[in-house]
């Protein structure tokens, strides 16, 4: 079992494990109160994966790994992930006005 240090490494070789054998990929989330510590774990019993944090502000981390893989499990391992990382949303986004006086 390989401890990864770095998230974007982790989140990378991840999503390549899963896309790599899509039917035999789990991905598995532990958390224990008690030390306050998260462990993810991804692994296809050939290789495994482990993340370990217990910093609270990486809880967003985990669940932009969930909506990841909830993605590459619903609509294919072929999926173009920009659109689930977020990294090209601030294009389409509309530019919303205030509540100021109508010109």
């Amino acid at each position: 079992m390989v401890y990864i240090t770095s998230w974007d490494e982790f989140l990378d070789r991840s999503v390549q494990l899963f896309r790599a054998d899509p039917d035999s990929t789990r991905y598995v989330m532990k958390y224990r109160h008690c030390d306050g510590k998260l462990v993810l774990k991804v692994t296809d019993n050939r290789q495994c994966l482990k993340y370990k944090t217990d910093q609270a502000q990486e809880a967003k981390k985990m669940e932009k790994l969930n909506n990841i893989f909830f993605t590459l499990m619903a609509r294919g391992p072929e999926v173009d992930l920009s659109e689930v990382t977020g990294k090209e949303q601030t294009d389409a986004q509309p530019i919303k006005k205030g509540r100021g006086r109508k010109q």
